[in-house]
This record gives C-alpha cells, sequence and structure tokens, in this order.
C-alpha cells in the first residue's frame, strides 16, 4: 500500500511510541513511575458523574446528537467564560463545543489551510500544531521562546519577518511545556500585531485554571475576538481528560468555517457527556481552589525530586508541569531521560520532543500521587 506524500513529514507521536516501551517494562515487573505524561489522575467532581448517570434515561441520550452540542452546553460554555474570564460570547455563534481540543486543532486547519499556506508556531510548543500543519500540506514556520525573554515571543524578530503567506499563528499560553504564563502587555501585543497584518491568533489554552493566580483568556482583550479564536478543555481543570470535551470560542467566521468540517466529520458528542460537561461547568471557584491545593503539595514534592537530579527549576510556572534545565555536565535530555527510565525505573520527559528550544530541559508532570512522587525521591537517595 503507498501511503499519502502528507504523512511523509509526519512521525508517530513521541509518546505513543515511548509509552509503548514503558508499558513492556511494566509487563516484564519494573516498577516505572510515569512522570512523563499530563493525564490527571484525580476523579471528576461527583455532580459531573450524576449528571452523566441521571442522562441514560433520556429518551434521546442514545440518538445522534448536534453537530453544534446541545444547546444548555453552549450557554454554559458562554456563562463560565462571562464569570471566570469576564468575556462576552453569543452561545450561538461564538461557541463550538468539540470532542477534545486536539481535534479543533485539526478542525481548524482543515477549515483554514491551503497547501503552501505558513503557520507560526512557538517552540518549544506542542507537537500537534506541527504535524496537522503537515498533514495540510501547509508550511510550519517557527517562532522562537526562549528562557531569556521569560518564554514570550520575541516582537523584534515577529516585527521583521515576512509574514506574506502567514495565515494563522498558534499561540498557547499558559505555556505548555515552560509553564509560563502571558503577560498582558504580550496579548495586546499580538492582537495589535496580527490585526496589521491579517493573521489569526489561535490560543490554546487548556491549563488556566491550574496553579494560576487569575484564569486568563486571550479574548478578554480589546479587539482579539476580531482576529483570535481560543482553545480549551475541561481535560486539565476538571479531570475528564478521557471525557474528551473541548470547545472553539471567539470569532463568528472562523467558528462557522470550522463548523463545516466539523459536520462532516463525526456525528455530535454523545448525549451523557454533554450533560456531565454543563455539571462541570457550573463547578464554583472552590472546586479550583480544593484541585489546586492538591497540585501545589504536589509541586513541593517535586520540586525536591529535581534538585535530587540535580535539574534547574523553571520558576515561577504554572499548569500540570515542572520545566528544569539539566543538570550541569548533561548535554542529551533524551539520553538522561532513558538513564533515568533503566536505572531507576522513572520516566521523565525530554524537552527537545517540543522543538529546537527544548533542548537542554526536561518537563515533569503532577498527575502523580504524592506517595509515588515520594517513592521516586526515595529511590534517587538510594
Amino acid at each position: 500500500m503507498i501511503t499519502a506524500n502528507r504523512l511523509e513529514h509526519v512521525k508517530e507521536y513521541y509518546f505513543s511510541q515511548k509509552l509503548r516501551e514503558v508499558a513492556a517494562m511494566v509487563q516484564s515487573g519494573k516498577p516505572v513511575i510515569n512522570m512523563g505524561i499530563g493525564s490527571p489522575d484525580l476523579d471528576p467532581h461527583p455532580a459531573v458523574i450524576k449528571a452523566l448517570s441521571e442522562a441514560m434515561s433520556h429518551p434521546k441520550a442514545h440518538m445522534y446528537q448536534s453537530y453544534q452540542g446541545l444547546p444548555e452546553l453552549r450557554h454554559a460554555i458562554a456563562s463560565f467564560y462571562e464569570t471566570y474570564y469576564q468575556v462576552g460570547l453569543d452561545s450561538t455563534s461564538q461557541v463550538l463545543p468539540l470532542m477534545g481540543s486536539k481535534e479543533g486543532i485539526m478542525h481548524l486547519s482543515m477549515a483554514l489551510l491551503n497547501p503552501g499556506d505558513e503557520v507560526l508556531i512557538p517552540n518549544p510548543g506542542y507537537p500537534t500544531y506541527t504535524s496537522v500543519t503537515h498533514l495540510m500540506e501547509a508550511k510550519p514556520v517557527f517562532y522562537d521562546l526562549k528562557e531569556t525573554n521569560n518564554w514570550q515571543p520575541d516582537f523584534d524578530v515577529l516585527e521583521a519577518m515576512d509574514t506574506s503567506n502567514v495565515k494563522l499563528m498558534w499561540i498557547n499560553y499558559p505555556h505548555m511545556p515552560t509553564g509560563v504564563d502571558a503577560t498582558i502587555t504580550t496579548f495586546d501585543r499580538l492582537v495589535s500585531w496580527a490585526k496589521q497584518r491579517n493573521i489569526l491568533l489561535v490560543n490554546d489554552n487548556p491549563y488556566s485554571f491550574v496553579l494560576t493566580k487569575k484564569p486568563q483568556s486571550l479574548l478578554a482583550r480589546p479587539d482579539a475576538i476580531k482576529v483570535a479564536v481560543e482553545l480549551n478543555s475541561l481535560s486539565k481543570s476538571f479531570n475528564m481528560a478521557g471525557w474528551r470535551v473541548g470547545m472553539l470560542c471567539g470569532n463568528a467566521a472562523v467558528i462557522q468555517a470550522v463548523l463545516k468540517v466539523k459536520s462532516n466529520m463525526d456525528s455530535g458528542m454523545f448525549y451523557g457527556i454533554q450533560k456531565g460537561a454543563i455539571a462541570a461547568l457550573k463547578m464554583t471557584p472552590d472546586w479550583f481552589e480544593n484541585l489546586n491545593g492538591i497540585y501545589k503539595k504536589r509541586r513541593a514534592l517535586m520540586e525536591q525530586l529535581v534538585t535530587l537530579l540535580g535539574a534547574h527549576l523553571q520558576p515561577g510556572g504554572v499548569g500540570l508541569f515542572l520545566w528544569a534545565r539539566l543538570p550541569e555536565g548533561a548535554s542529551d535530555e533524551k539520553a538522561f531521560v532513558d538513564k533515568l527510565l533503566h536505572e531507576k525505573n522513572l520516566f521523565i520527559t525530554p524537552g527537545s520532543i517540543f522543538g529546537s528550544q527544548g533542548s537542554g530541559y526536561i518537563r515533569f508532570s503532577l498527575c502523580v500521587p504524592e506517595k509515588t512522587i515520594e517513592e521516586a525521591i526515595k529511590r534517587m537517595q538510594s
């Protein structure tokens, strides 16, 4: 079988490949502790489970659902944005529920990109932005984020760039993998810059409630709705990663274009999951306070582990990950990760999988119970 040319530039996702190796080690009896991926290990709120369970008896529960989601779900998303981000959205035209925000990356790209179009992608950044761009036969153009600039875009470089073929720009704050949050100045300058160049900004925003001082949305900035959309997700903030519930919000014309793609790709989100999502979006601030109380304790323990490894922690990080520079004398993060995996049965993530600017860094996930982190610390002390 001859595969499509578009696959020539797309590799298997790192975690897909590496987790097979980890699974094989576990199957052989190795006590591997996985600190590599950001898959929340905590439960959703009981009200979410109850809403899902009660939805099973609805007469339309097992039928095809609307491509746009239940009107109540769209309204819940709009209310959530109003309450926590101070963003007013029209639930009919500016909100589109998704089966996880990851599908939104594909749908947006399919709706907007032609072969040869250019896409600005953060380096380091989420690898899927690059993979999907290649699948669309568009051209990734990387803009570097550096520790010396607190992982914010370098606007001198952006201003000097030829953007005549750039269609859209991916941004991701709070940033994965570094854990740095955007400043208001960054958001405002990006909106102004994109408006001048007719470039669509897409902010991927799944971490805004995890260990942040205040949740931020790009759409809250003046004029952002004219040039931007935002992806968001219930995976991280509500412990619903496997439920696959996300959303696309913002510019109505973009939402409509994405709906054309989405309506040809699926047949609507399962009714019970939508009802559970509605319940989640109604959570009060104490839900996030309790969740962050757990993550603060985990982070404190994880910082001890980072210190024992001799790595240098990125200060002030938010979100589900710790980002650290390799210990002095270590130069190959993949070799460092493999050595730790096979000698101590600890799996962490090499920074280089997120781009060349991630070289020399490693990432730790907070989706690990305190007792498990304590066990990892003991292994490093022995």
